[in-house]
């Protein structure tokens, strides 16, 4: 990137922002504690094309777009990996006596000085963006498959996990185990792969990503390296390497310049041998706000509204891998200041936060949600966590903690946000407490983004609605986007609406995808549901009350994205109506 000095001159010389605005932008990003470049591009005030186009002009160097380019390996490859990563820079083309070079700072003559005498090539300096640039690095790492039969042809032809400890040791420090592993993991990082899952089959490995909460296929193994590679992970984790018959549950890290992120790993006898998946974790991930999160306008300002109470629960709810725990971390950042108390119980504690209190439950030694939370109103907090409120007695301490002056955020498993208050009352929960307590419930799930390099309109054919009309009403929710100003009222019809999905292209490597958004419903506990909580009125009865409010339920809110082009109808039916 470039320094913040260079990026000054540049973008007030070049007549892209004024100087006023320049200072002014410049505050709020040191607010923020971002960088001027990162909190332009967020508040999407600038471009990154539009910033480096025009250091291109104030240097008087040429822009290259490198996204819709091919490099051939050989030129890629004239400029080692580590070289390339550390300097930010990229070979992309080559003749006779001339080395074109993409790189994000002009300035670096050492390094184009070093390229010049290594190659023998006049170099040619090209300027482009930090994200043509990333995905051009992935290059280096194209063809996981032939990188693996590089590393595995070598081997033996069939190995067993009925080995001896020292043995296996052995095993894992042999090194195209170790390449293996390696090559597995930071394959995972580089894709943004949320879990790696290693499956024994009968003569061969599985190796899956998953990616946008989908399962991929990646590679199979063969058989012979399966003892081997689960020796390395065990050794990695500090489990027991001759333990074949028990699960066993460990994380390790890995650290580099580029990332830092936290493995979570979980080893399990299966009848062809353990299954390992690991869980990725980055640290290093930025923290998002409710607004990037993918809340409406509405809804947002009934969160920021029941997050300044000193009291009462804030309840989110959602299937397993819905990001509960995402937007859990994001009010508590929110909330997060000098002059409050936030003690939090996860299980595990998936990010670490600056100034607050966070604790791991460990069953093993009596230590549960319930132990933990007792604990924790014992230590004065203002604000607490609980991972999840899966018992009665967890459920009766966060109660009450809520009732005597605390807030209390917590996720629970419920399909949607009406039916989280039945399954409280399931946990012998007073009817009176839970209507005195609760503030709001946020329903969610997660859905696949557009990927906005190959995005196309449509309009739905008269079959597509047909089948539409099966699953939905389209009635009710076409009235909902009239309410929420999102069609004007009585001139639209369905099929003249326009959706969008993704072609597939090399970027969401043909899927049609790129990363994952929220679909939410917010349900805020007014008098009138307070009162039919307390009469233990039937879910119907609450549905009917909440749709007098005018709540956005997680299909409208899917719909409304659908309709917004930033994710397709078929993604909205597959997490709301499996």
């Amino acid at each position: 990137m470039l320094t913040p000095k260079q990026l000054k001159s540049i973008l007030v010389e070049e007549g892209v922002l004024s100087e006023k605005e320049l200072e002014l932008n410049l505050k709020e990003a040191e607010k923020e504690g971002v960088s001027l470049e990162e909190y332009l591009e967020a508040k999407k005030l600038v471009s990154q094309h539009d910033i480096y186009n025009a250091a291109a002009k104030h240097y008087k160097v040429a822009f290259i777009e490198l996204k819709n380019l091919t490099i051939r390996k050989d030129i890629l490859l004239l400029i080692p990996e580590p070289i390339a990563q550390t300097h930010k820079i990229i070979a992309f083309e080559k003749n006779n006596n001339k080395l074109k070079i993409a790189a994000l700072d002009p300035q670096d003559l050492e390094i184009f000085e070093f390229l010049r005498k290594k190659t023998g090539l006049e170099v040619e300096i090209h300027l482009t963006t930090p994200q043509n640039l990333n995905d051009v690095l992935k290059q280096y790492h194209k063809g996981l498959k032939a990188e693996f039969e590089k590393i595995t042809e070598k081997k033996a032809t069939e190995t067993t996990d009925e080995k001896t400890g020292d043995k296996l040791k052995e095993l894992a420090e042999d090194l195209p185990v170790i390449r293996i592993v390696d090559t597995l993991l930071e394959y995972a990082i580089i894709e943004n792969a949320s879990d790696i899952h290693i499956e024994p089959l009968e003569k061969e490995v599985n190796v899956r990503y998953r990616i946008d909460g989908i399962l991929r296929n990646v590679m199979t193994l063969p058989k012979s390296v399966h003892a081997g590679v689960i020796a390395r992970i065990k050794i990695l984790s500090h489990l027991k390497l001759d333990e074949h018959r028990l699960p066993q549950d460990g994380r390790f890290k890995v650290v580099n310049p580029e990332y830092k992120v936290a493995f979570r790993v979980s080893i399990m006898p299966t009848f062809d041998g353990e299954k390992a998946v690991l869980r990725l974790l980055n640290e290093n991930s930025q923290k998002l706000t409710l607004e990037q999160l993918g809340f409406q306008n509405k809804p947002l300002e009934i969160i920021q509204r029941n997050i300044k109470k000193p009291h009462g629960m804030i309840l989110v709810t959602g299937p397993t891998g819905s990001g509960k725990t995402t937007t859990l971390y994001t009010i508590l950042n929110i909330l997060n200041r000098t002059e409050v108390n936030i003690c939090t119980i996860e299980d595990p504690i998936e990010y670490r936060m600056q100034h607050i209190n966070q604790s791991q439950v460990s069953p093993k030694i009596g230590f549960n949600f319930a132990t933990g939370l007792r604990s924790f109103l014992r230590q004065d907090p203002d604000i607490i966590m609980v991972g999840e409120i899966r018992d009665t007695e967890t459920a009766e301490i966060a109660v009450h903690a809520a009732m005597t002056g605390h807030l209390v955020l917590s996720t629970l498993h419920t399909n949607d946000a009406v039916t989280t208050l039945p399954r409280l009352s399931d946990m012998n929960i007073p009817s009176f407490l839970v209507a005195s307590t609760t503030n709001i419930i946020i329903a969610q799930r997660l859905v696949r983004k557009i990927c906005q390099e190959c995005v196309e309109s449509y309009n739905l054919d008269k079959n597509a609605i047909k089948e539409l009309e099966k699953q939905v009403d389209l009635e009710k929710i076409f009235k909902k986007l009239e309410n929420e100003k999102e069609i004007l009222p009585g001139r639209q019809k369905i099929d003249s609406l326009l959706f969008y999905r993704g072609k597939g292209c090399s970027r969401c490597n043909k899927t049609g995808y790129k990363g994952r958004i929220g679909i939410y419903e917010v349900l805020e506990i007014n008098e009138e549901i307070s009162t039919l909580i307390q009469k233990n009125a039937k879910t119907d009865k609450l549905l009917e009350a909440v749709e007098k409010q005018g709540m956005i339920t997680i299909l409208e809110d899917g719909f409304i994205k659908a309709k917004n082009g930033i994710t397709t109808l078929e993604e909205i039916l597959r997490v709301t109506k499996e």
